[in-house]
């Protein structure tokens, strides 16, 4: 009885798949070429100081040179290194403490860590309130950034990881810090999207309005939240990646849920006026 080797279907799929990758990649750099003055360097290594390191599972993001940079710059190169970015219940404000008799190194140094959030997710939130007091610094404020810069100091070569294998379905988690600004008792609004297990996006910003509940405020940030999701969806779409699966949003917020899920027997109409752009 004759016997005929095995052949692996999934194996020569990639490959012909791989090939065609290749090919096209080829042929677009050719096009390219032949339209502007450009030179191939390669493979991405290091690009307007973020780092890239690849492998076989994706992509790693990070701005380690960038970040000791800073830490040079500020003259902090031997701090010692901290846990948390910021102190706990800290509330900075714009009427305690000396001003800052020249604010330019303030200015500048926040102006650097505010290009550091696009590998640094985990500080956003505090860059975003440190960036608040731009047009007249005081020494507390200072004195914060500083402690960010210390904690950069334990972990300067963090950043984010793109997986290859990740699944094209997107997710996101929103929150909302109620009432944080002690001057305008306004709230903050946060969010993270992923593209499977891989962030791709994520925002910290004052709301516009004050709301007067924690739901209230919740339900302002799944309103956000949501309208990213919605420009997301749409790009892949455009890139010939539409999403089949609903997009799950998660929330901490029973009552902004139950906002959300049962929108007509709540009285809401104030809240989606001022929240929903579309």
């Amino acid at each position: 009885m004759e016997t005929r080797p095995k052949t692996d279907v999934q194996g020569s799929t990639s490959s012909t798949t791989l090939r065609f990758k290749c090919h096209l990649l080829q042929s677009i750099k050719a096009r390219l070429c032949g339209q502007f003055h450009t030179k191939d360097l390669g493979s991405l290594k290091y690009f307007l100081g973020i780092e890239v390191a690849r492998s076989s599972r994706g992509l790693y993001l990070c701005q380690r040179k960038y970040t000791l940079d800073i830490l040079d710059d500020c003259g902090l190169t031997g701090a010692r290194p901290s846990e948390f970015p910021m102190e706990q219940n800290l509330k900075l404000s714009n009427s305690t403490g000396a001003i800052l008799s020249d604010p330019s190194p303030y200015r500048r140094l926040v102006g650097h860590l505010i290009y550091l959030t696009v590998t640094r997710p985990d500080i956003v939130h505090t860059v975003n309130i440190l960036s608040q007091f731009m047009h007249q610094p005081r020494q507390p404020h200072l004195d914060a950034a500083h402690r960010l810069i210390h904690y950069l100091k334990g972990s300067p070569g963090q950043g984010i990881f793109l997986h290859s294998q990740s699944d094209l379905a997107l997710k996101a988690f929103c929150d909302s810090d109620w009432a944080s600004c002690p001057m305008t008792r306004r709230s903050t609004t946060g969010y993270c999207i992923f593209l499977g297990s891989s962030p791709i996006s994520w925002k910290t910003k004052k709301q516009t309005t004050v709301s007067r509940s924690s739901a209230e405020a919740e339900y302002r940030s799944m309103a956000v939240a949501t309208c990213e999701l919605t420009w997301l969806s749409f790009l892949l779409r455009d890139l010939g990646m539409p999403l089949t699966t609903p997009v799950p949003l998660y929330c901490d917020n029973q009552a902004a849920l139950h906002i959300a899920a049962n929108p007509l027997h709540v009285n809401d109409k104030d809240i989606s006026q001022k929240s929903i752009p579309f």
